[in-house]
């Protein structure tokens, strides 16, 4: 099996490709080993400088601090993500252990959603990374940042320039888009 590796614009965040599905059922944040039962995720967060794993549908996106330089542990992680696919696992996550609650939406929360779901998502996707509608108020939509987009020096740019424009330019409601 070859993991290919690709940057994203976050320097602290790298994305690996498996060429397998990683999660059939969402994506998903894990900010600590104990967050997930799983044994490549004990694995990556055991590796010195590890802070955060991202979970995708065909990739995972790994997080570290700003002291450990990535040639120092990239091979680690390509490591324990070949040892875990050659023992057979299908996938690293079968189902969403964080799934979003289901509430009732207003009709302009339904569509800032599918806009977020069609337009944006993808993009972000590419970047390693995922973006999630948490509530819409008095003209500003809150989203939360995930995975490479988390911290990233240029998420705040994106942020305005990409998908609240975006947005407002679909949506004469809303007013603003700010991360939580």
């Amino acid at each position: 099996m070859f993991v290919q590796t690709e940057i994203t614009p976050n320097p602290n965040s790298l994305k690996f490709l498996p060429g397998k599905k990683v999660s059939i059922n969402g994506s998903i944040e894990i900010n600590n080993k104990d967050q997930l039962n799983n044994e490549l995720i004990t694995n990556l967060f055991s590796i010195n400088g590890v802070i955060g794993i991202f979970l995708g549908e065909d990739f995972i996106s790994v997080n570290k601090d700003n002291k450990t330089e990535w040639d120092n542990i990239k091979h680690i992680i390509i490591s324990f993500i070949n040892d875990f696919y050659s023992e057979g696992n299908s996938f690293v996550l079968d189902q969403n252990s964080k799934k979003d609650e289901k509430k009732d939406l207003i009709e302009i929360e339904k569509r800032i959603i599918n806009i977020l779901d069609k337009k944006i998502r993808p993009a972000v996707a590419r970047d390693g990374g995922d973006i999630k509608f948490k509530e819409f108020k008095n003209g500003v939509v809150k989203v939360q940042l995930q995975g490479s987009c988390s911290g990233c020096p240029s998420s705040t740019l994106t942020l305005k320039q990409g998908v609240q424009n975006l947005l407002c330019h679909y949506l004469p409601e809303v007013k603003e888009v700010i991360a939580i």
